[in-house]
């Protein structure tokens, strides 16, 4: 049974849904809700209150209505006549976008294999320089930033266009898995392992290898995330996977 009531059920995952200052209102509070379904932050079934959520972000109910309907339209908000939005996110939906992101970015890294310059090598190096520290120091909000700069690098080196634009789509889910899985520290050490691989493809003109990496790399980070999300969910309803 999904639980329909005015407090939200919010995960264990550190997310928070402070006050916008953005000339995009509308988008960012679009991006600020859908992130929070995907992190796990509200849970399926969660019962989303308009004039709650505005006083949250600062902002009035008619950016969060909007934002609402656009979540409805994606398959994560489920609108009930005088009843309200409820949360629908639920694992089979994570799954399919894990499926469609790892397709997406292992080609996209095949690409970055054949077409990246020395520069995009030297900005990827860098950046797992950085991700190293901050792994070292334990700045798990650093380290995620970190991560998205480093798949976009790998996304720029790639030189595509159209692949791009259909992995913006699944934005606010890369970086909600992103915010879940790095919450355990031995994930954290095991991305860095990868991501060097993957760069180390990218560097050695290796094309298949690269795809290959890639795929595994998000297919497992999916995983990790599925079952962050989910599987406490599962065991307290007796479902079996």
């Amino acid at each position: 049974m999904m639980k329909h009531d005015d407090d939200p059920v919010r995960g264990s995952l550190t997310f928070t849904l402070a006050p916008i200052q953005t000339t995009s209102l509308r988008d960012e509070v679009h991006e600020r809700l859908r992130l929070a379904i995907v992190s796990g932050y509200y849970k399926a079934g969660t019962r989303l209150n308009e004039r709650k959520l505005a006083a949250e972000m600062g902002v009035s109910t008619s950016p969060v209505k909007e934002g609402l309907r656009r979540l409805e339209a994606e398959g994560l908000v489920r609108t009930e006549p005088r009843r309200g939005s409820f949360v629908t996110f639920e694992a089979r939906q994570a799954e399919e976008m894990t499926l469609a992101r790892a397709a997406l970015e292992s080609l996209v890294a095949g690409m970055a294999a054949q077409h990246a310059t020395q520069d995009d090598l030297e900005r990827m190096r860098a950046l797992l320089g950085r991700m190293k520290a901050a792994l070292e120091g334990d700045d798990v909000d650093h380290l995620v930033s970190l991560n998205s700069a480093f798949h976009d690098a790998v996304r720029a080196a790639s030189g595509g266009t159209y692949l791009l634009g259909l992995l913006n789509t699944l934005h606010a889910f890369n970086h909600g898995t992103r915010v879940a899985v790095l919450s355990d520290r031995r994930v954290r050490k095991a991305s860095l392992r990868e991501h060097t691989a993957i760069y180390e493809a990218i560097a050695g003109r290796d094309v298949a290898r690269a795809e290959a990496l890639m795929r595994s790399h998000v297919t497992d980070a999916g995983k990790t995330h599925i079952e962050l999300l989910f599987q406490a969910d599962r065991e307290s309803t007796g479902a079996h996977t």
